[in-house]
């Protein structure tokens, strides 16, 4: 009994000793592999580590504070021009005043120059626009680390701000300069410190092209993304104030260059600053949903259409699935292209229901013909401002991507198809004009005759540019703009399907020029019921490249030009 209760103790003892010794080497794992990152920036550094990420995080603050002064006396490079520039040995910094701090500005602004995006970007402008847009094209560690933390960025407002926290330092050898060409080789200690950006709004943080982007071609266009955080490095040297120099650390940003190229950089450093590699994080749609939503009311009330397009885009390149910013964006370009048309046939049309339709029939006809103006882009053709081909190329794949997300805007829809027709993209035209007639109900008569009119004009334009008469999709066309014509009672419709059915025999295999006077003639009376319609604004629609030269060549069309 004795010898059973001592080895009952023994195996107690032995537990206690085997969970002791657990215990013991838990606390002994090493606190960053088991607190949280934030925590791990809280905790304390050694006293050479503090000292230099301090230095590293005040230059940084000072940087996208606009203080230019603090950042000249932190900057290695700029003190390394007060002390050579020097006769004797300097004590203290020069005064506010002195101009070195604006030369040693004029130097940073110059390397920060190549990522602020000066050019008009015209539609793919993005917030907050050319002159405040830090848009990083290149791989970002081909960037100085101040180029993360410039004033652009920091200073709130214009810029949404930025949060500067250390990660972690390491040493480094020692960094080696000479002050003049005969002066001796000087050494000072280096220390690497990593510190975490996060830029706090996604509206104003850096653009870069999106994680992953193709970068090999110019046919196509980059995704964007917007930035959110990333870490940058800096190189610290220290005790330099008994080399002569007024302050006792430095940040190295920019390596000091000589006159000719026969000169190294200054200092010499085993590690460079900038990007660390894998480290950049983007704007996601679930950090900010608000402040999108919130972007795109602001960009409503903005008077300006590329105030609002860069507001929208920058939404986009964030959530590009953001419907209402698709919405808003979409809404202003088609009605944009309408506009555009009004301008380039300037005839009076007040009716507000008239001149939508009016002007997507300029648009119907003008893309079958010369195409110029809805085909030939500001860059492309060396242009100062937008043209209707930018509005539209921007638009489509918003629309695109508008009809994936809100497939019941049956609105949207409409305007995509109209949007392939302009843009000759006769097939994706036809496709979608088909898809939406055959989802609306009979009992919707009237969207059925908008749809079957629409997709009658996106037949004509194939045949039209093809010339392919005996195209069998023109006696469809016919067809479905006559079932409009029965089943609408608006007089806006009834005009356009009258119209249409005139314009569709002009491509006809065996053109009947009399029933294209029916046609016109029947298009006309309801034309003219219409609010905002003149006799003016009616003889133009008979003034397009196609209709033209029928009515001006034969006989049978007299009845129709006399009654005008």
């Amino acid at each position: 009994m004795v010898q059973w209760l001592l080895m009952i103790i023994a195996r107690s003892l032995s537990l206690g000793v085997l969970l002791f010794s657990v215990t013991s080497l838990v606390s002994l794992i090493p606190a960053f592999d088991r607190v949280s990152g934030s925590a791990r920036a809280a905790r304390p550094f050694p006293p050479k580590s503090a000292a230099a990420i301090s230095v590293a995080q005040r230059y940084a603050e000072a940087l996208a504070s606009g203080d230019r002064v603090a950042a000249a006396q932190l900057d290695f490079a700029c003190q390394y021009r007060m002390v050579s520039a020097s006769a004797k040995r300097l004590t203290a910094f020069p005064p506010p005043s002195a101009s070195v701090y604006a030369e040693c500005s004029e130097q940073l602004a110059r390397a920060h120059e190549t990522a602020i995006e000066r050019r008009e970007q015209g539609m793919d402008g993005l917030w907050p626009g050319a002159g405040t847009l830090v848009f990083l094209k290149e791989d970002l560690a081909l960037y100085p680390a101040s180029v993360f933390v410039m004033d652009l960025l920091g200073l709130s407002p214009p810029a949404g701000g930025l949060r500067i926290e250390p990660e972690n330092s390491s040493p480094l050898p020692s960094g080696s300069f000479r002050l003049r060409d005969d002066a001796p080789t000087m050494a000072a200690p280096a220390t690497l410190v990593r510190l975490r950006v996060t830029y706090k709004d996604p509206l104003t943080s850096p653009a870069t092209y999106a994680p992953g982007a193709y970068k090999w071609t110019n046919t196509v266009k980059r995704p964007r993304a917007a930035l959110k955080a990333v870490t940058v490095k800096w190189v610290v040297l220290s005790g330099l104030r008994k080399l002569g120099f007024p302050g006792d650390a430095a940040v190295v940003n920019l390596p000091v260059t000589a006159a000719t190229d026969t000169h190294p950089a200054v200092p010499f450093v085993t590690e460079t600053g900038g990007y660390v590699a894998q480290s950049g994080a983007w704007w996601a749609p679930s950090d900010a949903p608000g402040v999108l939503i919130a972007a795109v009311g602001r960009a409503a009330q903005f008077p300006d259409l590329r105030e609002r397009m860069a507001m929208l885009n920058r939404v986009l390149i964030v959530d590009p699935a953001q419907p209402e910013a698709l919405t808003a964006l979409t809404r202003d370009l088609y009605q944009t292209i309408l506009n555009d048309g009004a301008a380039a046939h300037k005839m009076q049309v007040n009716g507000e229901v008239l001149a939508v339709r009016f002007n997507e029939l300029y648009w119907n006809t003008y893309s079958q013909t010369t195409r110029m103006e809805i085909s030939l882009g500001m860059e492309v053709g060396g242009f100062s401002k937008p043209t209707p081909a930018d509005f539209l190329y921007r638009m489509i794949p918003a629309l695109e991507k508008l009809a994936q997300v809100r497939p019941e805007d049956l609105e949207n829809r409409f305007r995509l198809g109209n949007a392939y027709r302009w843009n000759n993209d006769q097939l994706a035209a036809i496709a979608t004009h088909q898809a939406l007639l055959q989802q609306i109900p009979p009992e919707r008569a009237t969207l059925r005759a908008r749809a079957l009119i629409e997709l009658a004009w996106s037949k004509i334009a194939k045949v039209a540019w093809n010339r392919i008469f005996d195209d069998p999709v023109i006696v469809e066309a016919y067809k479905e703009a006559e079932e409009a014509f029965t089943l609408t009672d608006r007089p806006v419709d009834k005009f356009a399907a009258a119209y249409t059915m005139a314009y569709g025999l002009a491509f006809a295999p065996k053109r009947d020029n009399h029933a294209m006077v029916d046609h016109l003639i029947e298009a006309r009376r309801w034309y003219l019921q219409l609010a905002g319609a003149t006799q003016e604004s009616w003889r133009y629609l008979l003034s397009n490249d196609t209709l033209k030269g029928l009515i001006e060549a034969d006989p049978a069309f007299k009845p129709l030009l006399a009654a005008s």
